[in-house]
């Protein structure tokens, strides 16, 4: 550009920007809503016929999110060192998916990047909806148990003692739940920091659990034994295989490494490991079908799909058509899992408010009935 312009540099020093004391960038998140559209964005201006460089430049202007945008950055400056796209993209593989950065290597090698930034819009679109959907299933439970503690705590430290003071002035004999109401509200009301230590060490503790494999795998098996949520588990897990199988068949990849991309974003331990092992028996002749019904997990109707699919020829266009349908199941499940939580939940706060207030009574039906002898 400076030989263009016939311009020759006298001196060359390199600009160190200032820090920003007050950058929040890295407490922003990165979820599947802004991939899917950074993916829908990046394919419009990729199908108008604008460069790859310029995509990423507008995006990094007009991106929301900061971290995001920091990120993109990066990867403009990685291509403009040499860098292929995916491989840039590859060197912020904590912030972009796998399965995102094998699908743009393969629309490189096949020259149809737009397409397959389309295909991953929608793939990611997809996901991004049903993510939203188990997000506003939970919100509701969670409400309402934060607002049970709080009622419960307030109960047990400002109501409990007025009425414990008063039968204890009037020499009442407490019955076994009042002394049990009476211990727990002694103990929040003097020992409060002893509640506090005890949760955050169970919270650790469970944390790291959670976070570890075995956990990882404890959990994800347990959510296919509770009678309430088995089947919404089987309806998400079913929707994400057949989805990203389909988005990665459609585009040309082998299927061993489809699997391999697949399995990596089920988001289910137990899945991830029954797909590693079916990979091993298709490396060896299985068939996809065979090797899927020996998971345990997928609907009869799915492995059915397959094995048709396999025959036909057309395994893509049968996965994606069952993805469409299992999304649309998923979507109804999620539904009556939130409506069955919040009666679940009512129940749970009042037994637990009916215990106190119970608690409470008895020794006043005994002052009552010695009051009227």
């Amino acid at each position: 550009m400076l030989r263009q312009k016939k311009y020759y540099p006298v001196s060359i020093s390199q600009v160190v920007e200032g820090k920003n004391i007050f950058d929040f960038s890295i407490l922003s998140r990165i979820n599947t809503k802004d991939i899917a559209v950074f993916c829908r964005q990046f394919y419009t201006m990729l199908n108008a016929g604008v460069p790859i460089l310029q995509c990423l430049n507008v995006l990094s202007i007009q991106s929301e999110n900061k971290k995001l945008k920091k990120v993109i950055r990066s990867v403009q400056v990685d291509i403009q060192k040499g860098a292929t796209f995916s491989n840039a993209l590859r060197s912020n593989k904590r912030i972009f998916p796998e399965l995102l950065i094998n699908m743009i290597e393969a629309g490189e090698v096949s020259g149809n990047l737009d397409g397959i930034m389309e295909r991953m819009a929608v793939h990611y679109e997809k996901e991004s909806k049903i993510n939203n959907k188990i997000q506003k299933a939970m919100v509701y439970p969670i409400i309402l148990s934060i607002l049970c503690i709080f009622v419960i705590v307030f109960l047990l430290t400002f109501v409990t003692p007025i009425f414990i003071s008063m039968f204890e002035s009037a020499n009442v004999p407490l019955p076994i739940p009042t002394r049990i109401l009476l211990f727990i509200s002694n103990t929040i009301i003097h020992y409060w920091y002893i509640y506090i230590i005890v949760f955050s060490v169970l919270l650790y503790m469970v944390s790291r659990f959670i976070n570890s494999e075995t956990g990882k795998f404890f959990i994800d098996r347990l959510k296919f034994k509770i009678p309430v949520i088995k089947n919404t588990t089987k309806k998400i897990v079913t929707s994400r295989f057949t989805r990203t199988l389909a988005t990665l068949l459609s585009s040309g990849i082998p299927l061993i490494q489809c699997l391999e991309s697949t399995r990596k974003v089920v988001g289910n331990k137990v899945v991830e490991i029954g797909l590693k092992n079916a990979i091993q028996e298709i490396a060896k002749g299985a068939s996809l079908g065979s090797v899927i019904k020996k998971i345990g997990v997928f609907p009869p109707m799915v492995i059915s799909m397959i094995e048709i699919g396999e025959e036909s020829g057309a395994l893509d266009d049968i996965l994606d058509k069952t993805a469409n349908f299992f999304d649309e199941e998923t979507e109804t499940a999620l539904q009556k899992l939130a409506t069955m939580f919040e009666p679940l939940m009512i129940i749970v706060m009042a037994l637990v408010v009916g215990f106190i207030v119970l608690a409470m009574m008895l020794p006043l039906f005994d002052m009552i009935s010695t009051i009227e002898m």
